[in-house]
């Protein structure tokens, strides 16, 4: 969605030990190739650089990391990779966080100057636990919150289009609240967001002119004015409309 706003893009899958990223974005098993020997090209998706661990080890291999390699691997993947180039830089580098509070998290606050942080939670409290807990390790680690997202916000029935909040209520707005924090956008529970994820091409990607795609892409907006925000000038000028 940012790339569909004229963004460059970036997606680092930070998760060790369930990187999903390869199979959501059609890659495969393929380790990124290097031309210097000492640092990886990422891998290209719809657009998009891409890196993630399941390029390096095979699927059915579990990681069976302690935190200290695991936030080595994250670290060399952050800094090893050749992300843009110097003629094009990229404009977004989007880092994809398991949940929780573990050595991702804090590898990246304690190591990476971050512009921002995105909250993803969906609406029932248990999940809002961890999103919690989120939220207040960004703001001990000094690093912007630039708002909150709710996914599985309601289900939407692929026969009859009736909408039931299966998850609850308005979970993502209460803790937005509580905590002074912009809402970024909602996103339902849909059949065709999971077929297309499963298949390797996103919503946006997929049917970029549906409904779907363009709740993505409100929230892609946001997130742009957010980071516009914390950046200053080192963010580029990115014409946003809402046609």
């Amino acid at each position: 969605a940012l790339l569909a706003e004229g963004a460059r893009v970036g997606v680092l899958d930070a998760d060790i030990y369930g990187p999903s990223i390869p199979q959501m974005l059609g890659l495969g098993h393929q380790p990124p190739e290097s031309t210097d020997g000492k640092s990886m090209e990422p891998l290209r998706a719809h657009g998009l650089q891409v890196n993630s661990i399941g390029f390096l080890v095979d699927p059915e291999t579990p990681m069976i990391w302690r935190g200290p390699m695991a936030s080595q691997a994250i670290a060399q993947m952050l800094g090893q990779t050749r992300w843009g180039t110097a003629e094009t830089p990229l404009d977004v580098l989007v880092v994809d966080m398991p949940p929780g509070t573990g050595d991702a998290q804090l590898t990246l606050a304690q190591r990476v100057p971050m512009t921002g942080a995105v909250i993803v939670s969906t609406p029932q409290e248990i999940a809002l636990i961890d999103a919690r807990k989120a939220v207040a390790m960004f703001e001990k680690t000094h690093v912007p919150i630039l708002g909150v997202v709710e996914n599985m916000s309601t289900h939407i029935c692929s026969h009859c289009g009736h909408e039931e909040a299966i998850f609850g209520q308005g979970g993502g707005a209460r803790m937005a609240a509580d905590h002074g924090l912009q809402v970024l956008g909602n996103l339902p529970l849909d059949l065709r967001i999971r077929e297309q994820a499963d298949g390797g091409c996103p919503t946006v990607a997929a049917t970029p002119e549906g409904e779907l795609a363009a709740a993505y892409r409100a929230i892609a907006r946001a997130v742009i004015a957010g980071l516009a925000a914390e950046g200053g000038d080192r963010f580029p000028e990115i014409a946003m409309s809402d046609d």
